[in-house]
This record gives C-alpha cells, sequence and structure tokens, in this order.
C-alpha cells in the first residue's frame, strides 16, 4: 500500500473518528480538532502502520492516546498556572507552601515550646521521638518504664498546649 491509498483510507473513517471524539470531548469543536490531530498523527506515522491490521482500531487507538495525553498535558498546565486577575487566598497558600516560609515559623515555635520543657521531660520525649523504644529509654536514664511512659505524656500535654495555636489532630 502506498501513502496515497493509506490517505485515502484514513480520511474515509474521518466520520466515524468524529462521533468517537465527541464521546471524548462531549464538545464539537474539541472533537474537531482531536481528529484533526488524530489524521495528521496517523498520515505522519504512515510507516508505521502494519498492512492488515485493522485500521479503524489503529486510528482510535492513535485519537485515544492524543485525548490522554492532551488531557495530561492541560492538566498539568493548570495546576501550575492562575489564569485569574487576581490572586486568590487558596492560591496564595500554594504559593506560600512552595517557599516553605510559613515551615521556619512553626519549627521555631516547636524549638521554642521544647526548650521550655525540663529535663526529666525533654530527654524522654525527644529519645521517644527518635525512636527509641520505653524500654531502651528507661535503661538509658536509669529510671522505671512507668516513669518514662508518664515523662513523655506529660511533656506530649505540654507541646500541645503551648502548640494550640496549630490545632493538632490525634
Amino acid at each position: 500500500m502506498n501513502r496515497i491509498e493509506f490517505n485515502t483510507l484514513v480520511i474515509r473513517q474521518s466520520e466515524s473518528l468524529k462521533a468517537y471524539a465527541r464521546n471524548f470531548t462531549r464538545d464539537q469543536d474539541d472533537a474537531n480538532d482531536l481528529v484533526q490531530d488524530t489524521l495528521l498523527k496517523a498520515v505522519t506515522y504512515f510507516k508505521n502502520f502494519k498492512e492488515g491490521t485493522n485500521l479503524k482500531g489503529w486510528l482510535y487507538t492513535i485519537m485515544k492516546n492524543t485525548f490522554i495525553n492532551n488531557y495530561r498535558r492541560v492538566v498539568k498546565t493548570n495546576s501550575f498556572i492562575t489564569k485569574e486577575e487576581e490572586i486568590t487566598s487558596a492560591n496564595l497558600v500554594v504559593s506560600a507552601t512552595k517557599n516553605r516560609g510559613e515551615n521556619k515559623f512553626v519549627m521555631e515555635d516547636i524549638n521554642h515550646a521544647l526548650s521550655n520543657l525540663s529535663e526529666d521531660y525533654y530527654v524522654p520525649f525527644t529519645m521517644y521521638f527518635e525512636g527509641y523504644k520505653y524500654h531502651e529509654i528507661s535503661d538509658h536514664l536509669n529510671i522505671p518504664i512507668g516513669t518514662v511512659k508518664t515523662r513523655i505524656h506529660v511533656a506530649r500535654k505540654v507541646m500541645k498546649k503551648t502548640l494550640s495555636a496549630y490545632k493538632f489532630s490525634y
């Protein structure tokens, strides 16, 4: 099959491609654009078509993949670009979290709250936070395991009260 015969067969499929494209896009203009993209890719990649293969199925696969790729591109673009004149508070939150400025303040508050704990509570609490088990903390500090649990519990309550502005959920 030469290129002219192939192009003729592809063009004959354009009406069924339009109906198929409307299923994806739900819009006539977008469906026409999708068909046009599909036909362009089919003609461009004529060499990839194997004679004897179902042409309609091959075209449908090109269309489906084109639609999926375009959809992904639009979603990715829309997630990065704000199309509004004014930046909403929701978009400000997104941009503020990207530069991690808020995290610096949170960490300063956490470090301040930790520094206000007495050493009796600070050491077991930080050891537990770092991943030590109760019995390891008990052995290291030479205190009963029940005392370790109590001190960690009290330290949590103090931290939670000190950092109440952050409304932690457990």
